[in-house]
């Protein structure tokens, strides 16, 4: 267990708002390049290749290209390429590939044969040179800086700045635009916010439940990863719309609940779940003051609603890593797990 000094996960956490900055000053150009290559071929559709963090990553900029470009995004499962050896008909579309490391062998092959099926591919990643990004046609270095500590944290946000910054490119989206420029001032807000109220809510529970809807559905899953690698707390993530289905029967006195919102369309919805389920027992804390019974916790406004459910994930983060060290963990290192799965 660490005990002493910082953790390499806060720094890191403390340096996403640097990392941002540096992202978006330095990659201009590429992000010019890969939005121009996008607006050419006019994609049907677009798919995502990644795993972990990097899954959330790209399910955040699922939503964010359904809701801007209007384009139906899937995930693609890697063993496809890697296992199966399906060759998918990709043509008309666009892939972007997401990882930190830019190695793994099965985000590798999936990337190189989307490129092979003519689809324009798109790299994000913390590694140049890498297999993935001489995979693609475009690779974009989201220059997060070297990451020790084996939970991902600044190279998931900086993944997400990458995309929405091509994304607006690719869309002429002028408020995307402006709101993904401002980030950088924001997330130093954001990184500042306590959320100490859910550790006392959340006592000593051994499983939470975090929910979102739209954007802040990929915060959500984020969320419920991290507490997982960092915690030992079994977390699972559900959309405000699904949670009073099946999973609310296990929903008793007590039990913590985490409600992602931002100023969206969906905020009040998942204010509405978030009172029903405290309604039913649980302890519900929420990003949001639309709830009547749900305790609020702080957070930062962009003005733009795909960059506020980006924001959360930063006090999300220092809450999880300080809270780990509570319960005698070091969320520098979680049992079990290394940096880089190389999965085949």
């Amino acid at each position: 267990m660490q005990t002493t000094g910082q953790t390499n996960m806060r720094r890191e956490i403390d340096e996403i708002p640097e990392a941002a900055a540096r992202l978006l000053d330095h990659s201009a150009k590429e992000f010019a390049a890969a939005g121009s290559a996008l607006r050419a071929k006019d994609p049907a559709f677009v798919v995502t290749i990644a795993r972990g963090s990097s899954d959330h990553a790209a399910l955040f900029l699922k939503y964010a290209i359904e809701l801007t470009a209007k384009l139906p995004v899937a995930s693609i499962g890697p063993s496809l390429a890697s296992i199966y050896g399906t060759e998918l008909n990709l043509s008309r579309g666009a892939a972007i590939a997401i990882s930190q490391s830019g190695k793994s062998p099965d985000i590798v092959a999936m990337a190189d044969a989307a490129t092979r099926s003519g689809a324009i591919s798109i790299a994000l990643t913390n590694t140049l040179p890498s297999p993935m990004a001489d995979a693609c046609r475009h690779a974009l270095d989201i220059l997060a800086g070297p990451e020790n500590a084996v939970a991902a944290t600044k190279s998931y946000v900086n993944s997400i700045v990458a995309g929405l910054a091509v994304l607006s490119e690719w869309t002429g989206d002028a408020a995307l635009k402006r709101a993904v420029a401002d980030l950088p001032k924001h997330f130093a807000e954001a990184v500042k916010l306590k959320w100490l109220e859910f550790a006392a809510d959340a006592g000593e529970a051994e499983s939470i439940y975090v929910i979102g809807r739209g954007p802040t559905m990929a915060i959500a899953s984020e969320a419920a990863l991290k507490f997982k690698e960092t915690t030992g707390i079994h977390a699972e993530a559900y959309s405000a719309a699904e949670v009073l289905h099946g999973p609310v029967a296990l929903v008793g006195t007590r039990f913590p609940i985490l409600a992602l919102a931002a100023r969206d369309a969906a905020e009040g919805s998942v204010a509405e779940v978030a009172d029903e389920l405290v309604a039913k027992g649980a302890r519900v804390l929420i990003t949001s003051p639309l709830a009547a019974t749900a305790k609020p916790l702080p957070f930062v406004e962009t003005g733009h609603p795909i960059t506020d459910a980006l924001a959360l994930i930063l006090p999300f983060y220092g809450f999880v890593e300080a809270w780990s060290r509570s319960r005698g963990r070091n969320p520098d290192a979680p049992a079990n797990l290394t940096k880089v799965t190389e999965t085949r």
